[in-house]
């Protein structure tokens, strides 16, 4: 079994590498998810363009765009409606931190979000699901890398496939 460590350098090699997603930089309607499982522990990182989520990628201009990005924030700070581990798994949330853009220049704006779910039955764990996609209708594709006890690899979430198996 590998080791909270070994887990954690390998996630950040793999964020360096040159996926197809980070090849092409920063496209509206698709995003990153890097997912890590150690034991009991899983640790979801996400990256969204701002456009995904709210339609647009600057300051608000109104109060109802003030409106949306405190909608998108409040949807990505419930990791527990966000990502469903397979039931008998028994996970619960362990830790949320959502980044939300600070408008402080460049022609791009994404969001950061980091999620920890403790499984009480990790063997049982063999898949998890988003709502993301249901959340943010302008969000078409969530490239994922995952590393875990049995192996790494990556995968592609859309609405019509929202669930990463292993």
């Amino acid at each position: 079994m590998p080791s909270r460590f070994f887990i954690a350098t390998l996630v950040a090699a793999l964020a360096l590498l040159p996926v197809a997603h980070a090849a092409k930089g920063h496209a509206h309607g698709e995003g990153r998810l890097d997912v890590s499982i150690d034991k009991d522990l899983i640790t979801l990182n996400i990256e969204l363009p701002l456009e995904a989520a709210v339609g647009f990628e600057r300051a608000p201009k109104n109060d109802q765009e003030k409106a949306l990005l405190a909608a998108a924030a409040s949807t990505l700070n419930n990791a527990a409606a966000l990502f469903l581990p397979t039931p008998a798994a028994n996970c619960a949330v362990q830790s949320v931190q959502v980044g939300m853009p600070k408008f402080d220049g460049g022609a791009h704006a994404d969001i950061a979000a980091n999620y920890t779910f403790r499984c009480a039955n990790p063997a049982a764990l063999k898949s998890i699901d988003t709502t993301l996609f249901k959340s943010f209708k302008r969000l078409y594709r969530l490239e994922v890398q995952r590393v875990g006890p049995t192996g790494q690899g990556a995968a592609r979430l859309t609405p019509k496939q929202p669930t990463l198996r292993w």
